[in-house]
């Protein structure tokens, strides 16, 4: 077997997730025909076809498709050993990378993290809004928010408490409008939600709230865009409490509440690390703050 690289397993990764030597040669910044030389030479060194051509892009090979998984974690491992080196273990200095829900990460971090920044100016996030968990484990992100008690052995694991969702809409849509009280008085009115059945609307369902996707009157799988939405009085939504006491919302329903356990994860073997236990630290203390 010819020699392999690690340049040539990124390209090939990139390709696998993007679909076409373009998406990956943006991906990586680099040339197309670089890109297209790379997954060449790392087909040669196997002696097999990874990708099979068409006008619509590539599609992996059963050979690729098995590697997936491996050069996947080659990638998590490659992006913590840079972060892992970019500072010294005692020096709140180099990058943490950071993983939240949508609506956690872009409304209640942003505050926690321009106080970081302000105290240790050396110090670099890397902030990932996501609703998949990032796996601690795997080191796809070192500190992690949750919306789940963890489940998985090796983790270091604060309970900060509950964030409280209620259902809400802006003063402009209820404007001449009856305000609901009870489930039957949403009759008429647009109810905003999911796209897709997800774990949240089953859980909103299971708190009693009668919704099914078939009766809102708009549909995203995005929580920050179903916020976006409510705040432009574009109909009734359920988001987290703090949120529609900051924005003036005005609450609906009261009788109403849907409460999600919130923790802060990192893996023990980081918690030595001084710039990830101040992150962790830090998001303890900003999101008590913020669940008031």
């Amino acid at each position: 077997m010819n020699p392999i690289d690690w340049e040539q397993q990124r390209a090939f990764l990139a390709v696998l997730e993007t679909g076409s030597l373009s998406g990956a040669a943006r991906r990586l910044n680099l040339a197309q025909p670089t890109v297209r030389t790379r997954i060449e030479a790392l087909e040669a060194a196997l002696g097999t076809p990874l990708f099979t051509r068409s006008p619509g892009g590539l599609t992996p090979t059963e050979r690729g498709s098995a590697l997936h998984e491996h050069a996947r974690a080659m990638a998590l491992a490659s992006d913590a050993f840079v972060r892992t080196a970019s500072a010294a273990p005692d020096e709140i200095a180099g990058t943490v990378r950071v993983t939240a829900s949508e609506v956690i990460a872009v409304e209640a971090l942003p505050p926690v993290l321009t106080a970081l920044a302000r105290r240790y100016p050396r110090l670099v996030i890397e902030l990932s809004p996501s609703n998949r968990n990032e796996d601690v484990l795997r080191r796809e992100a070192d500190v992690a928010v949750r919306m789940a008690p963890p489940r998985q052995e090796a983790l270091v694991a604060r309970r900060i408490g509950t964030v409280p969702l209620g259902v809400h809409a802006h003063a402009d849509y209820l404007a001449g409008r009856p305000h609901p009280v009870h489930f039957a008085h949403l009759a008429g009115h647009r109810l905003i939600g999911p796209q897709s059945d997800s774990p949240t609307l089953r859980a909103v369902q299971a708190a009693g709230f009668p919704v099914k996707l078939g009766e809102l009157g708009f549909r995203s799988d995005s929580d920050h865009a179903q916020l976006a939405a409510i705040r432009a009085g574009l109909g009734i939504g359920i988001c987290q409490l703090p949120i529609g006491t900051r924005d003036g919302l005005v609450r609906l329903l009261p009788d109403f509440r849907l409460d999600l356990e919130t923790w802060v994860v990192c893996h023990e073997d980081l918690r030595g690390l001084a710039r990830v236990r101040t992150v962790f630290d830090a998001l303890v203390a900003g999101l008590q703050a913020y669940l008031g």
